[in-house]
């Protein structure tokens, strides 16, 4: 019943997120909400806008009712531990999406909670529901996932929406390549599982070359992981995405990103046809509704 990791799904769950996604799309055309009696609490100990606000819309639009944890006046500052939280928040709810800067902390939660766990960011490790959208989007852009050009470009190295995305494409027969600035590649270990276990084609790469690309997929320098702060501001001021970048692409290359976005693409890039992160965001609501209802309907069998 809980969503931890990219890594607890088949191909066949993901396809079933996305089949009951095009179904709450219509719901929320309609107004129905076939859900009633139910409490989601999300506890976020890490910033956030889509993520906490998209939960909480995907929530009211199913027809539960949300309640949120404030990490910074709960218990938490009087030094309760993670694990008390939620046994307290397991009590009051039926269902916990946790963010949180703990790898491992969500697993940790689910362990401990009754009602199901989603796992909305645990530190550098993963990012499911991120990965569910992402996936969507280039299933509603595209018309498919495999066979396409995707690169995925940015800090990754400490991205947990890389790690989690770069997963889900290789479930479903992506070619990738990964642009990284020095130091900032994405784990050894990572690639290797998803060439292990999917027959992936993955390459890595230090610069752009997007003649061929057919998803590009940004993400923004995780200044927050880095030990220095300076090194992460240098490392964002050189590593982005500019307009002339894009004079030869695809007519049809589209451009996501998880956001927020600060350096890496300029506001001038938004006004692009190829600019679809925005639209990214939207599917927030819909694919998390899918994951919040999937997960209660199972939880009541």
């Amino acid at each position: 019943m809980d969503l931890i990791s990219i890594r607890d799904l088949t191909k066949e769950d993901v396809e079933a997120y996305f089949k009951k996604t095009a179904e709450m799309e219509k719901n929320l055309a309609s107004g129905k909400k076939p859900v009633s009696n139910i409490v989601v609490a999300n506890l976020f100990f890490e910033p956030s806008t889509r993520t906490s606000l998209s939960f909480q819309t995907a929530a009211k639009r199913l027809g539960a009712d949300s309640v949120v944890y404030n990490a910074s006046t709960g218990s938490t500052q009087k030094g309760e531990t993670l694990k008390d939280t939620i046994r307290i928040i397991d009590g009051y709810a039926d269902l916990i999406v946790i963010r949180h800067p703990l790898e491992g902390s969500a697993r940790l939660a689910a362990d401990v909670a009754v009602h199901p766990v989603i796992n909305a960011g645990d530190g550098g490790n993963q990012h499911p529901t991120q990965t569910l959208i992402d996936l969507y989007t280039i299933l509603k852009c595209k018309g498919k996932i495999d066979g396409l050009a995707v690169q995925l470009v940015g800090d990754l190295k400490h991205a947990r929406a890389m790690r989690s995305l770069l997963y889900g494409l290789a479930m479903f027969g992506a070619d990738v390549t990964l642009v990284a600035p020095k130091g900032l590649e994405m784990e050894k270990s990572v690639i290797d599982e998803v060439r292990e276990r999917f027959g992936a084609k993955v390459s890595e790469r230090s610069s752009l070359d997007l003649k061929s690309c057919d998803v590009l997929y940004v993400c923004r320098v995780q200044k927050e992981r880095f030990s220095d702060p300076y090194e992460a501001e240098k490392v964002q001021k050189e590593f982005s995405l500019h307009e002339e970048d894009l004079k030869d692409v695809k007519k049809d290359l589209i451009i996501l990103h998880p956001l927020p976005k600060i350096d890496e693409i300029p506001e001038s890039v938004d006004r692009s046809p190829h600019a679809k992160y925005f639209e990214q965001a939207k599917y927030g609501v819909p694919v998390r509704m899918a994951i919040l209802y999937s997960i209660i309907k199972e939880a009541q069998k």
